[in-house]
């Protein structure tokens, strides 16, 4: 394949404004996929994402498209020449069609800002994208988020307003607000409905016109880019890849750069959209390579694959920029609740971090769940597709404790002295329309939150604050939500650490610490977080034949207590009469074997109580 008649582009856009759709429209109108084969979300083959109705994963396909051109030639002459085969004539004009077939690899991207690395790496592979904003819900978080990604790697942009047949739709004002946000011009911008497939064939020729080939040459050393990859139970690794520079051609020898691996290509192939097997790849391709790897870690995303002998250079290779490793920020206790589980779920964790490389785990030991793991997730959402995933896909049933953020213990930075702890901050900015500035400021500040800057945008404002990354894992974006009736959207980025004011707090039952319950927490909103607490594991934990006695300790201070009262058998029921001294003793020797008890019964707390204790905080 002419390079010069390849286009690599990515639809990028906010949840739900459609890039799933577009895709399939894509498919459909380049005959990618047969119409009777057609279903919706047809490259989100997750049945999890199929579910949820939302992208998790990136995924390429390779469209060939047939463009037809049409030029004018010349003015037909009087003495009545006959027009060239290939020549068209309309009235007194001859036009020249020409017929090019082109090659559209497409990667479709998320939108929810716990997979914005999935979108970075995405883009590093193309020259162009799709900004897909929703006519009914205009410029989004996530829309400006991607905008930026997309910018910052200098890629051609494509403005395209989407569900125009909408009767909700707003067109014009949306198409203002894109020119007035990002500064496209106005003629630039394409209407269409994915739905419909109104204007997607408009749109297909202007990703031809627009979007430039790729810049790679054939003739130089073979340099590829892995963007993504997988692992898969029989073949080993297969590595998603950007020929950059060079061909790579099947039983070649081949080596990854950072790890100085050198493999043989067993097969190759691209995209459409299963694996379609090939000889060869050259610059400007998109497509997939596997070498028989079976270590996912040596085939690390990112990194770059070129041959693995070059004549008289020894490392002459330059290897390509690559991706920053996304860093987990939210950490999850995760125990099985059958404990016979545990080997299963570490073998089920292992498999996951093959083809997730933001998921991280080790080992921990709780004294009420046993041994378990403590998982690192981009977010609260990668969280719930994870724990999805594990029951799904490997049968599991598994409890996730109280989500904590990466704090850090550092010196004080002027004496150099100490140990404080330091948490991670962020900026969040806020995007909504203005009748909600006032609900959303308050409750950004509600959560510790500075505002750094408000900007308007015709109806629309974004609201900049810095805050606690904290406040994330304690429902800020539900609150936000809820105060917004919905409309508002958001997107962060982690700006710094910051030394911070926190305080264990330690859940107590009879003077025996519950590990899972206990948490670092603000020492202002540590009396009445503990009471909460205390409160709640009251009316879980079932009657014994003892006293409870429930405590939140902080700093070695009891700051909150609860009591559980013991069942009490009536020793008296028997008894028809009798001196008072005999009744007296009965009750006395009752009160002793209740004070035994307590002091050598065990403290067991049913998984039940646990689990609805982290379920409702």
């Amino acid at each position: 394949m002419n390079q010069q008649n390849i286009r690599n582009f990515a639809i990028i856009a906010h949840v739900d404004h459609g890039k799933s759709t577009l895709a399939d429209r894509l498919l459909e109108i380049t005959n990618t996929v047969p119409k009777e084969k057609m279903r919706e979300q047809f490259l989100d083959q997750n049945p999890i994402s199929r579910k949820r109705g939302i992208t998790i994963k990136l995924a390429p396909v390779r469209m060939e498209y047939e463009f037809q051109i049409s030029n004018v030639k010349s003015q037909i002459s009087n003495d009545g020449d006959e027009a060239h085969p290939k020549e068209l004539e309309i009235g007194n004009w001859k036009l020249e069609i020409s017929s090019s077939k082109y090659i559209l690899n497409l990667i479709d991207t998320p939108g929810h800002v716990d997979f914005s690395y999935e979108v970075s790496r995405t883009l590093a592979a193309c020259e162009g994208a799709i900004l897909l904003v929703d006519a009914t819900q205009g410029i989004q978080a996530q829309t400006v988020a991607h905008y930026k990604e997309a910018a910052k790697q200098k890629l051609v942009i494509i403005p395209v307003i989407n569900k125009i047949d909408l009767e909700s739709a707003q067109t014009e004002a949306v198409a203002k607000d894109m020119v007035d946000f990002f500064g496209f011009k106005k003629e630039d911008i394409l209407y269409i409905s994915a739905k419909t497939g109104e204007n997607v064939s408009l749109l297909i020729e202007e990703i031809i016109k627009r979007i430039p080939s790729p810049s790679g040459q054939k003739e130089k050393p073979l340099r590829c880019l892995i963007f993504d990859a997988l692992y898969d139970e029989f073949r080993g690794v297969v590595a998603y890849i950007r020929v950059v520079d060079g061909e790579v051609k099947k039983n070649e020898n081949v080596k990854f750069y950072q790890n100085n691996i050198v493999s043989e290509v067993v097969d190759l192939g691209y995209f459409s959209p299963f694996l379609v097997s090939g000889e060869s790849l050259t610059a400007g391709e998109i497509g997939y390579i596997i070498t028989g790897i079976k270590d996912i870690r040596l085939a690390r995303v990112g990194d770059t694959i070129t041959i693995s002998k070059i004549k008289n250079q020894k490392s002459k290779i330059t290897p390509l920029p690559g991706y920053k490793l996304p860093k987990p920020m939210v950490f999850f206790g995760a125990y099985p609740k059958n404990s016979n589980d545990f080997p299963t779920l570490k073998k089920a964790l292992a498999k996951l971090t093959l083809n997730d490389t933001a998921l991280t785990f080790q080992e921990e030991y709780s004294s009420y769940f046993g041994s378990g793991f403590s998982i690192g997730f981009l977010g609260l959402l990668h969280a719930e597709i994870v724990k999805e995933r594990l029951r799904q896909e490997f049968g599991l049933d598994v409890l996730l404790t109280m989500p904590q953020v990466l704090y850090e213990k550092r010196s004080d930075p002027t004496t150099g002295s100490g140990q404080g702890i330091w948490e991670p901050y962020m900026k969040l900015f806020v995007y909504t329309p203005q009748q909600y500035i006032g609900s959303i400021m308050n409750v950004c500040q509600s959560k510790k939150g500075t505002l750094l800057d408000i900007s308007y945008h015709g109806n629309s404002v974004v609201i900049t604050f810095e805050l606690p990354y904290s406040m994330f894992i304690r429902g800020l974006s539900s609150e936000l939500k809820s105060v917004s009736n919905g409309f508002a959207s958001i997107d962060y980025e982690i700006s710094n650490y910051k030394e911070a004011d926190l305080t264990k707090l330690e859940v107590r039952v009879n003077d025996t610490p519950i590990d899972i319950l206990s948490e670092l927490v603000y020492k202002d909103e540590g009396i009445r977080v503990a009471r909460g607490k205390t409160l709640r594991l009251k009316n879980f934990l079932p009657r014994q034949q003892f006293r409870q006695i429930i405590q939140g300790v902080i700093d070695r201070k009891i700051v909150s207590k609860e009591e559980i009262p013991p069942f009490r058998k009536d020793v008296l029921q028997k008894m028809s009469g009798g001196d008072r001294r005999r009744k007296d003793k009965l009750l006395d020797k009752q009160k002793k074997g209740k004070s035994r008890l307590l002091s050598h019964a065990k403290i067991s707390i049913p998984q039940e109580a646990l689990l609805s204790m982290i379920e409702g905080s």
